[in-house]
């Protein structure tokens, strides 16, 4: 909470990367790239930090979910659009924007953890608990010619900024991502805890992951 006026109406915060030469690779190939990002550390900071480095020539559509309150609605948004930077809503036109994105050979982040609709998801084991996670990361995968990059934005201590992670999918779960909406969910989950291991501590562990979805 305290850091988020300064992500959204600031002036940019000190970002380093460790893994950007993997974006570079990728975009040499000409592909779309799906970033996959848990709520660990600043996840805020990963969709800033890549449209300020890459942006202006790979533009990023990243999904959210709007704000309740309408008075808030318009400032998340707000704050979420930037050059390089766009915002897709979870609802179905959202989701379009997202895959034409790809096709486009832009990137696209979600945060795969985030515990979908009913209807939308599958009961995939999540650090040994299953946990209702979302279908959507699969299908994005499938849209053409994509690459799957994971990431998340480690804080730094004594306010020195953040640091970029950037991982391949691919070696870290022995190969691609399956076909099979239930095997993709369980390997996605499994890049996430990987990623969660480097850095329990900045996980959002009070985030219920395994709540039942909503209709």
């Amino acid at each position: 909470m305290a850091e988020l006026p300064r992500l959204w109406l600031g002036r940019p915060v000190p970002v380093a990367w460790a893994g950007a030469e993997h974006i570079e690779s990728t975009h040499q190939q000409g592909t779309g790239v799906l970033f996959l990002t848990p709520h660990l550390g600043c996840f805020e900071i990963t969709a800033q930090a890549y449209a300020q480095r890459f942006g202006a020539v790979h533009p990023m559509t990243v999904l959210f979910r709007p704000a309740r309150q309408p008075w808030l609605r318009d400032l998340v948004a707000g704050a979420r659009q930037r050059p390089g930077l766009f915002a897709a809503p979870t609802t179905l036109a959202g989701v379009k924007q997202l895959i034409k994105a790809l096709k486009a050979g832009q990137a696209v982040g979600l945060l795969p953890d985030q515990v979908p609709p009913e209807g939308q998801g599958v009961w995939a084991p999540f650090f040994g608990r299953d946990a209702y996670t979302m279908t959507l990361s699969g299908r994005l995968a499938q849209a053409g010619r994509v690459q799957i990059l994971l990431s998340w934005g480690e804080r730094l201590s004594w306010g020195r900024g953040y640091r970029v992670h950037v991982r391949p999918f691919e070696p870290l779960n022995g190969g691609p991502l399956s076909d099979d909406p239930l095997e993709a969910a369980a390997q996605i989950n499994r890049a996430m805890e990987a990623l969660v291991r480097e850095c329990p501590a900045q996980y959002l562990w009070s985030y219920n992951r395994y709540k039942s979805p909503t209709r």
